[in-house]
């Protein structure tokens, strides 16, 4: 066979975690069909059901002991790649900090920045740990003059949530099923596997009284007339949210909102609670908000919706507040204020208001609407693949584009930042 620009043969994939669903597989096996190597550590039976491609590799023991297995894997099997989804894992941080300093190339999913048209796929880091983090507003405009490629603004296609809820019960179910084969597997997010199941099943019997109490909360704020300010929650069990946020948990975020906001908004503004599409109920908000709504006397004046479509409550609120969600990208996009108390690839002053809590709900800030645009569209330019994790359709779209960027020698980021040095380079050139 003659080596060539499309010989992957030295290549070794190493997947770990991934989203619900078949999309790691699928890309395994595309993956696979262009030469390279790939293989798959599984944590548990929900990994091990989903991956139909090669190299499929149990890790069977005790979680402080997947370091070692790692290393020797990566030696034994000439490791080039680890792929995973998300970078806050206690596994997948292992992982990312092996991989540097061994200098393999990470790929890591997430879902996207700007959902939910698009997915987001980075090299070494997600989120917080973005390198996008690490790049001004100026260098990304500069990047931009200097032959950015098309990007598809508008979006093609809604969300799968009910895909994604179907993944999550199949998945937990797997689980339930084939624990005992799995001894050392133990979930990073709680109530653990069967509590787990029970939730997503409940949720998906649930679907239909929920989306009527949820459209019955959103007509009366729509038509209520008051002006209102919206909270954007995370699930309880978000590791973006734990990682890289100040709170330990929904309760201790939502009493400093109330707190805030009982001192520093007028008296006839309201405050919106959203919670998270996928929340499940493992922590009961409801009866939460009630005690905090009484706690800080704010009785009449706070409202709570359960999942459902953001754009609606947008479209009439004066500002929001998040910890780190990404739904803050929608926020902006809109040009609201927007408050965040965590660590966030939007995280920037040009966007996020640096006022006090008190201040913000007294009057808060406008973000910088250009710097914001063109921030956007170096993502749009980069990051964010058109396509989805969960839905047939959307997977087809997101695996058309996925392999040849993951077999790239450089990232999105360094292709557009190499085109603007580059053109440095040439305009010296020409002057001189």
């Amino acid at each position: 066979m003659q080596i060539g620009a499309h010989d992957h043969s030295k290549r070794c994939f190493l997947f770990l975690q991934g989203p619900h669903g078949p999309f790691f597989s699928r890309l395994g096996k595309i993956l696979h069909s262009t030469g390279a190597r790939v293989l798959r550590i599984g944590f548990n039976p929900g990994d091990e059901v989903f991956w139909q491609a090669p190299g499929y590799v149990p890790f069977k023991s005790a979680s402080d002991a997947f370091g070692a297995t790692l290393e020797t894997l990566i030696t034994e099997q000439g490791v080039t790649d680890v792929v995973c989804y998300g970078s806050s894992r206690p596994v997948h941080k292992t992982a990312l900090r092996m991989a540097k300093s061994k200098g393999l190339t990470a790929h890591v999913f997430e879902e996207g920045y700007l959902r939910p048209y698009w997915v987001t796929y980075e090299r070494d880091g997600a989120n917080a740990a973005s390198p996008v983090t690490k790049l001004s507003i100026d260098t990304m405009a500069q990047a931009l003059q200097h032959g950015a490629p098309a990007v598809t603004e508008a979006p093609d296609r809604w969300g799968d949530m009910r895909a994604h809820m179907f993944w999550g019960a199949t998945y937990h179910a797997c689980l339930l099923v084939g624990a005992r084969r799995y001894p050392g597997f133990k979930s990073h997010r709680q109530p653990g596997i069967q509590g787990e199941f029970w939730l997503h099943l409940r949720k998906l019997a649930e679907t239909p009284i929920r989306a009527l109490q949820r459209s019955i909360a959103t007509a009366r704020i729509r038509f209520g007339g008051f002006p209102y300010h919206l909270a954007l929650l995370q699930l309880a069990h978000d590791a973006n949210f734990l990682e890289h946020g100040p709170f330990p948990d929904q309760a201790a975020f939502l009493d400093t909102l109330f707190r805030g906001f009982s001192t520093g908004a007028p008296p006839h503004h309201h405050l919106v609670v959203k919670a998270h599409p996928l929340e499940d109920g493992r922590e009961p908000l409801r009866p939460l908000i009630r005690k905090l709504t009484k706690k800080h006397r704010l009785e009449g004046r706070i409202h709570f919706v359960s999942g459902g479509k953001l754009a609606r409550l947008l479209d009439a609120a004066r500002s929001a507040l998040t910890v780190n969600s990404t739904s803050a990208e929608q926020v902006l996009w809109r040009a609201l204020p927007l408050k965040a108390f965590g660590e966030a690839v939007y995280n920037r002053p040009e966007f996020v208001s640096n006022q006090t809590l008190t201040d913000f709900f007294t009057a808060p800030q406008q973000p910088d609407r250009d710097a914001y645009l063109t921030y956007r569209k170096f993502l749009l330019a980069t990051s964010q693949i058109p396509g989805g994790f969960y839905g047939a359709f959307s997977r087809r779209k997101l695996l058309r584009q996925v392999p040849d960027l993951m077999l790239a020698e450089k990232s999105a980021y360094e292709r557009m930042l190499a085109r603007k040095n580059e053109a440095s380079r040439q305009h010296l050139a020409i002057v001189d």
